[in-house]
């Protein structure tokens, strides 16, 4: 496995006039690279579509060439002590420790590292303290995963070793005794270094897989060093009770069960004490640190939209996406194109389980962007991978490669149709707002999270992509008041608003997912796992924290299938929504579409009156699963034979493509499918789906009308 020749992250995927970006590139050439910057109008490289369309930006940022150099990846999580520990004169010397291996992999995992002494798992699953390469000691037994283990070490001045490890198996329970030469603890009581819990001094990838609790260091039978983890659990850095503080690498994982967890409780916050342990990967990468490249302050009057730097080097290249935001409160358009950056993220570095040699030559075909996550795992992978001891990847971050937010990147490379999602299905979207003229503006979710309804207050329209699935709290805030403040919404997706997620306080590029209960998930989180370390909050479906996306957008997730699309069928014909079909003739809509081959698939949302509240919703069109192509979410499924709602199961496996008003004069126009916008660009854009569309965003970025009277 080699990493790739060129290739570049930034330090945040959205900005506004004034802001700084910085941008950080590995390059294997020896000659300068070069960075030029491009507007990304459209970025699915089917040759049957529209194909990639770019626009020259350098007017912004001339093109420019910087020093190549080769920049490292490490990953691995661990805990490092901020400053060194100064040993002392002892008689006796202990380190105790509880842990939880979750993986033997062949390789040595350190447990503790402290200078000279370093405890870890050998290859054969043995516990063993070394120092300088020379084993001391060994546990008597191997070490099995998913037991939570004691562990008590001791050195005394004579040289004599003690070796114990303890545990509720009592094959998994035992001691060792060993004899060293004094000069070695001469030299253990006069070293001042630091502290690594979970990781090798040198970073040698020998990162231990599990879970750690309650480390500490005895001098005489006076602690010298000790660690609760159980305290700021929110924290990417841990108080020492004794001795130095530690700054946690790579993110690993709290809010975690521990060796105390015995199901009583569930949230951390009522029971710390349970959740005093902390998960370490040796997999775990959310910051690369590599060192800046250049950087670009996005002058005045840069126009707002999708952007990426196109770095070059002898015949390589990479494309660093951001979006450029219209300035708080200065909206220079009506419309307001919400982008998905967080479930960009969260999806960031996908290696599909499907992933096979048909995309590879699909991707040489079409020329579309060459690089997959499933041939490139060292650049860490994404929340809907699994780490390499079989746990979920519960956090995500930007700033590192992301190979799958690139113009030109194929999700699905076996289907017919484009196989786009996220950033490149959502350029659908922005090439028909360029080809209809529309004029817009962006904001992120970065923005959204960040500035809530004043992101947005000023917009006659707020539109969102094709999957807007994951949500903060404050996101959803933003959204909601809105649009009970007169704001028009147009949900333009599938399976959104669906998961609850946290960003890190103290990294807000940081974004933490539990997948908790239920749900169309790609692993479950552990029993006693389903509140947020970030926030304390329930993590899982925003359906179950009492906020479903029908109460939002009057749709929500009911079913999911393959990369496949099917028509609407119009069902309205309420003439006071004739507005919406305006120029549309046909009953049949969108039996059409470079996603899936129809606006109505792949993941679909209805309506629910039990979930959407006394909304006066009108179902304007409807699609049913006529060939059994589409199962039910997880959430509507009771038994095989039965469902929530009650109804026949092929009647609710459908799209529902809605409209509705509030009381306060908010109007929603929702569509209920992920391939909607895939629909957009057939026959040039001249098409029902499209027409729809252009339909909906006039009327909503018209002067506001007073609430209708529209019966379901």
């Amino acid at each position: 496995m080699s990493d790739v020749f060129l290739a570049g992250y930034s330090d945040k995927l959205s900005a506004r006039e004034g802001d700084k970006i910085q941008f950080y590139v590995s390059s294997y050439a020896k000659s300068n690279f070069t960075a030029s910057i491009f507007r990304s109008i459209c970025a699915d490289p089917n040759p049957d579509g529209p194909g990639i369309i770019e626009e020259d930006a350098s007017a912004f940022f001339p093109k420019t060439s910087y020093p190549s150099r080769v920049q490292d990846i490490t990953p691995g999580s661990y805990a490092r002590s901020v400053g060194k520990l100064q040993a002392q004169k002892f008689l006796t010397l202990q380190i105790k420790s509880w842990f939880y291996p979750t993986l033997i992999s062949g390789k040595p995992q350190t447990l503790f590292n402290w200078g000279l002494l370093r405890i870890f798992v050998d290859n054969n699953g043995f516990l063993s303290v070394c120092s300088n390469n020379l084993e001391l000691i060994s546990s008597p037994f191997n070490l099995k995963t998913r037991i939570w283990y004691q562990l008590d070490f001791s050195a005394a001045a004579d040289g004599e070793l003690k070796f114990t490890i303890s545990s509720e198996i009592k094959s998994c329970t035992g001691s060792a005794q060993s004899k060293i030469d004094i000069g070695l603890i001469e030299k253990l009581q006069s070293q001042n270094e630091f502290i690594q819990i979970a990781g090798c001094q040198e970073n040698s990838g020998e990162s231990f897989n599990g879970k750690i609790e309650a480390p500490k260091i005895i001098v005489n039978g006076d602690e010298i060093a000790a660690w609760n983890f159980e305290e700021s659990i929110q924290s990417l850095n841990v108080r020492a009770l004794i001795g130095p503080d530690l700054v946690l690498k790579n993110a690993p994982t709290r809010g975690v069960t521990g060796q105390k967890w015995n199901g009583a409780e569930f949230c951390w916050k009522h029971e710390p004490s349970h959740y005093a342990a902390i998960y370490f990967h040796e997999d775990d990468i959310y910051d690369f640190g590599w060192e800046v490249d250049f950087e670009l302050v996005i002058p005045q009057g840069m126009p707002s939209g999708a952007y990426f730097i196109r770095i070059e080097a002898e015949g390589h290249y990479d494309c660093i996406p951001f979006f450029v935001c219209a300035a708080l409160d200065k909206p220079k358009a009506d419309l307001c194109l919400l982008i998905s950056t967080f479930t960009y993220t969260i999806y960031g570095n996908h290696a599909r389980p499907d992933f096979s040699q048909d995309w590879v030559e699909k991707t040489e075909k079409w020329n579309a962007y060459p690089h997959n996550p499933s041939n490139l795992v060292q650049y860490g992978l994404s929340t809907y991978n699994n780490h390499s001891d079989g746990s979920g990847i519960c956090h995500a971050s930007n700033k590192r490669v992301l190979f799958n937010l690139r113009p030109g990147f194929l999700t699905f490379g076996s289907t017919h149709c484009s196989g786009l999602r996220h950033f490149q299905a959502d350029s659908h979207l922005i090439s028909w707002l360029h080809e209809k003229g529309i004029d817009y503006d962006i904001i992120t979710d970065d923005e959204l999270d960040c500035d809530g309804v004043s992101a947005l207050e000023n917009y006659k329209a707020v539109m969102t992509g094709s999957h807007p699935e994951y949500f903060t709290e404050g996101m959803l805030n933003a959204l909601l008041n809105y649009r009970e403040s007169g704001g028009n919404l147009i949900y333009l997706g599938g399976n959104g608003f669906y998961w609850r997620i946290a960003r890190h306080l103290e990294d807000p590029s940081l974004l933490e997912i539990r997948r908790a209960e239920d749900g169309i998930r790609a692993w479950a989180s552990e029993p006693g796992e389903y509140y947020n370390a970030f926030d304390g909050k329930y993590g899982g479906l925003w359906r179950r924290n009492a906020r479903p996306p029908q109460k939002l957008v009057g749709v929500g997730f009911t079913a999911q299938g393959n990369f496949v699309g099917m028509p609407y069928k119009r069902i309205c014909f309420d003439k006071k929504l004739d507005w919406v079909f305006e120029g549309v003739h046909e009953k049949i809509l969108g039996d059409f579409g470079f996603s899936g081959g129809g606006a109505a698939g792949f993941e679909l949302d209805r309506v629910d009156s039990k979930l959407g509240g006394d909304q006066n919703i009108t179902i304007l069109a409807q699609s049913y699963d006529l060939e059994g192509k589409f199962m039910l979410v997880p959430e509507e499924q009771l038994t095989h034979l039965t469902n929530v709602s009650g109804e026949p199961e092929k009647n609710i496996k459908r799209s529902d493509m809605v409209y509705f008003q509030v009381p306060g004069g908010g109007r929603v126009f929702s569509v209920g499918s992920i391939t909607f916008c895939g629909s957009l660009p057939h026959n040039q854009f001249i098409n029902n789906i499209s027409r729809i569309l252009e339909n909906v965003v006039k009327k909503f970025c018209a002067v506001k009308l007073k609430e209708e009277k529209i019966g379901v």
